[in-house]
């Protein structure tokens, strides 16, 4: 299962936006750039706010079907303001589209390395667009990637600190559950991303996926929608109605994740012709991520795979009866914006 990263990149000005492992981020939000493709005719566009009108799409769709359903996007925090500064004005269509965001790496595994700290630099970016986040009641949900105990617990102290909610894990592959009990465990109702103290990320399905996810008393599930097997059916409504109660008994959340940045060759909509020739939509493999590739998510073709119909990825989640999603990856338009 692929984790959702991308290169971090400074700038000699200054530090500019950020994501968490694998793709740049570098271009002001109103600039255009042109990127050719054998299939593709040179185009102007504006690939942050092609994303931001995308994410919008998703959650306006879904919302029209299940009022409340909760949409959370992962990285890319700079997609929040005009410019992708801190310190510019907030995107208000964007921002309502959204119940929070997510942030990879804010304080440890760096650059893809467990337990490396992020410099100061870096953090104090990503968390002054948290902050920004949290004071228009965005929820900020944080994974930081670390195994020793103490960084465990400092990842959980300093996002507390900062109005965030940390998950601390030494599984870069989001394939284990912690041991012991969740950071500020408790038998609330939970009936908003808001009301959440803590969540549990894991997008690795094994044979006891479901039995596992029962057993714990997270607040809030981050989960992939499909059993191991793949496979056009996702896990059953009966499924996930049986995961929205906590051991303890208290009501929580549960998400699923969805890529909708990159499309994925073990998911129902992949053909196998697209192996040899690509459709017009599809670009290059991400050769960070077997089976990842990168879209022209801005062209219908694609984002009908991802909502509007019945088959859609969107759709699924519903027909299950996930109370939200988790979109990835959200800092696809960096790709865009540097031409490999």
């Amino acid at each position: 299962m692929r984790l959702f990263c991308s290169i971090l990149t400074f700038a000699m000005m200054g530090l500019l936006s950020f994501s968490s492992c694998s793709k740049k981020e570098q271009s002001e939000d109103n600039k255009t750039v042109s990127k050719t493709s054998p299939k593709v005719s040179t185009e102007q566009i504006n690939y942050r706010q092609e994303l931001r009108n995308f994410i919008q799409e998703i959650s306006a769709w879904a919302r029209t079907r299940k009022p409340g359903f909760i949409v959370v996007a992962q990285n890319s925090t700079e997609l929040l303001t005009t410019t992708g500064d801190t310190s510019d004005p907030i995107v208000p269509d964007y921002l309502n589209a959204l119940n929070g965001i997510g942030r990879e790496e804010l304080y440890y595994g760096y650059e893809n390395k467990d337990n490396a700290v992020t410099p100061a630099a870096v953090t104090q970016e990503w968390v002054r667009f948290g902050k920004r986040a949290t004071t228009n009641h965005l929820t900020v949900l944080v994974t930081d990637y670390c195994s020793q105990a103490p960084l465990m617990a400092a990842s959980y102290q300093k996002n507390e600190a900062n109005g965030f909610i940390s998950f601390a894990t030494a599984s870069r592959q989001l394939q284990t559950i912690p041991a012991g009990a969740p950071n500020h465990e408790n038998a609330n109702n939970i009936n908003t991303l808001a009301d959440a103290k803590n969540f549990l990320y894991l997008i690795s399905p094994d044979d006891q996926y479901i039995a596992k996810l029962k057993a714990t008393n997270y607040d809030v599930l981050i989960i992939d929608a499909f059993p191991p097997a793949g496979g056009k059916n996702t896990w059953t409504a009966a499924q996930i109605n049986s995961l929205k109660v906590k051991k303890n008994g208290g009501k929580r959340l549960v998400l699923a994740y969805m890529s909708m940045g990159q499309a994925e060759d073990y998911r129902w909509y992949w053909k196998p012709e697209w192996n040899t020739q690509h459709p017009a939509w599809m670009a290059a493999l991400d050769p960070e991520w077997e089976g990842n590739y990168y879209v022209r998510y801005w062209m219908p073709e694609w984002k009908a795979y991802i909502y509007g119909n019945a088959d859609s990825y969107t759709q699924k989640l519903l027909d299950a009866g996930f109370d939200g999603t988790y979109l990835d990856p959200v800092d696809a338009s960096g790709y865009w914006e540097n031409p490999q």
